[in-house]
């Protein structure tokens, strides 16, 4: 495997684990949503959201796979064009989890979460 520094790789796993979490605590709104109000058009909006949520975070979870495991097929060194993807991958991915978890806090608000 082309070597990534620690803290990258520490990183990207803290990522993915805060993404994960993110999933988790947006299904289980949706669940208790559903389950207390169920599907009105007062809830629709918010449980669309929620559903986009996890999409938008799922993408760079699975991008991060993808790259991680190409990194480790390259040898002696990964390409600098990687490398550089594998950056801006987190730098996306950090954005993305903010802006949810903004998300998510704000339909919790509204609904008393």
């Amino acid at each position: 495997m082309a070597k990534l520094p620690d803290s990258v790789l520490t990183n990207i796993f803290t990522l993915q684990r805060e993404m994960i979490e993110c999933i988790d605590a947006t299904t289980a709104m949706e669940f208790r949503i559903l389950e207390q109000w169920g599907e009105t058009n007062a809830t629709l909006p918010e449980l669309d959201e929620l559903q986009s949520i996890k999409e938008r975070l799922l993408s760079p979870y699975s991008r991060f796979h993808t790259l991680l495991l190409k990194t480790a097929e390259s040898q002696p060194v990964a390409a600098n064009d990687m490398l550089n993807l594998l950056y801006r991958l987190i730098e996306s991915a950090e954005a993305t989890l903010d802006a949810s978890i903004a998300s998510l806090q704000e339909i919790q608000r509204n609904w008393s979460y």
